[in-house]
């Protein structure tokens, strides 16, 4: 309640500033606004909230892999505004993408790693004046300055430790992602001198204690879950004893049932959520539409979420909504009334072109915009297109359509000026910043 009041004197301070009533449509000056706006948003240092930085041939980009499936018009590699990101960021000197000229792109990243080494990424930050960013991978490279890349782990992979052969033949999407589970629970397994999973159930959550305890030790800032990739989002509260139980009929062979081991992930998510409050280590939730040809979008859907988020057990764990719940964005940010509950806009402005994603981030910036970060969502989709083009492509797109975004709100009346400069920088970085108490700048 105290974030809705909140939220309610701001606009009514707005209204009081701007000493008239908000219009409900702009002005003939917005575009004006606009080019005002654009040259100051540019000068805004940024905190990227999520990203995946690294090379094409790099595993460990994600804790998991892209199946075969349909792209959104705006990601395909047919995209013009590759090229323009190719320019920006290389002096590309084409105006195509055909495989003799990107053998061009090519040739210019690899001379420029060899130079630059460490430095590789930085100065892709340095062009695009990102300060510093989010690494969300299964594991960090050391070719990333950890001055520049804080990193987030995977949890997911705890919540898959039975045979999973049932759960690797439900579709396509699933026999490329549980494996992948599979391996990145035997990694933590490795880093935590395991070789084989504790045979009592008390001893498999120390085990994921410990596991979060000393990546937070390597510098992690928060956890994240991929998890509405493999099930639906809808988390029953079963008792301690129930999950116990399974546990202990199931990791030494056979195979649970699909309600089973539901429950059992149920209560370890719920308890790495715990942990989180715990650790004071943030959870980051995929929350909105996700890759692949079987992403069920009705059982991720973030509303499902509304029962842990709410969850009184959990005010002390922040919570990041990856991609604010796209295309339930409205209702999404509503979530962002908890004052524990965050939304980060990355994917959602490379999905959308800004014309579009202006409107998202408008409705958003109008009810809780103390709530609302910037990401990018970048990732190297192969060695010509990579989270280096697909970086410059989340900062412009975020840039453009805040600019429009508050061009808008200030020629309707809703917001002065200095007060849509102070918006900008909360979005682009100190909403964010804030959330991690002096462990990123």
């Amino acid at each position: 309640m105290n974030r809705i009041v909140a939220a309610v004197a701001f606009l009514s301070s707005v209204g009081t500033l701007a000493a008239a009533q908000a219009r409900p449509f702009p002005a003939a000056d917005v575009q004006q606004i606009y080019q005002r706006l654009l040259p100051q948003i540019e000068k805004i240092p940024m905190f990227d909230h999520h990203a995946h930085p690294g090379y094409a041939d790099d595993p460990d980009v994600d804790a998991m892999a892209a199946p075969p499936g349909s792209a959104a018009l705006r990601v395909r590699d047919t995209n013009p505004e590759l090229i323009a990101a190719a320019k920006a960021l290389w002096g590309y000197p084409y105006s195509d993408l055909s495989p003799e000229h990107t053998k061009w792109l090519i040739e210019r990243k690899e001379e420029a790693k060899k130079q630059q080494g460490i430095a590789y990424f930085s100065t892709i930050l340095d062009k695009l004046n990102i300060e510093q960013g989010v690494a969300n991978r299964a594991m960090m490279a050391d070719y990333l300055d950890p001055k520049r890349f804080v990193w987030v782990f995977f949890s997911d992979s705890f919540l898959w430790p039975f045979n999973n052969q049932r759960e690797t033949a439900r579709n396509a999407d699933e026999q490329v992602y549980i494996p992948l589970q599979e391996k990145m629970l035997h990694r933590w397994m490795q880093q935590e001198g395991l070789s084989k999973l504790p045979a009592i159930f008390d001893d498999y959550l120390q085990f994921v204690s410990r596991t979060l305890e000393d990546n937070q030790k390597k510098g992690a800032i928060a956890q994240k879950f991929e998890v509405a990739y493999f099930r639906t989002t809808k988390f029953s509260d079963p008792p301690r004893e129930q999950a116990q139980d399974i546990y202990q009929r199931f990791i030494a062979g056979g195979i649970a049932s699909e309600q089973e081991y539901r429950t059992f992930q149920d209560y370890v998510f719920r308890y790495l959520i715990s942990e989180g409050g715990r650790l004071h280590l943030p959870v980051h939730i995929h929350s909105a539409v996700g890759i692949g040809d079987y992403f069920n979008l009705s059982e991720s859907n973030i509303l499902n979420l509304e029962s842990i988020l709410r969850d009184p057990r959990y005010a002390g764990t922040t919570f990041v909504m990856l991609h604010g719940g796209y295309p339930y964005d409205r209702q999404a940010i509503w979530l962002a009334a908890m004052k524990n509950v965050y939304l980060d806009t990355s994917e959602t402005e490379v999905l959308l072109y800004p014309s579009e994603f202006k409107k998202l981030l408008k409705q958003w910036l109008e009810t809780f915009p103390d709530k609302v970060t910037f990401g990018t969502d970048c990732f190297p989709y192969n060695q010509a297109l990579g989270a280096e083009e697909s970086y410059w492509l989340g900062v412009e797109s975020s840039r453009t359509a805040l600019a429009a975004a508050l061009a808008e709100m200030m020629s309707e009346g809703e917001v002065t000026e200095a007060q849509a400069l102070e918006l900008a920088h909360g979005y682009l970085h100190d909403n964010a910043v804030a959330i991690y108490q002096g462990k990123v700048h």
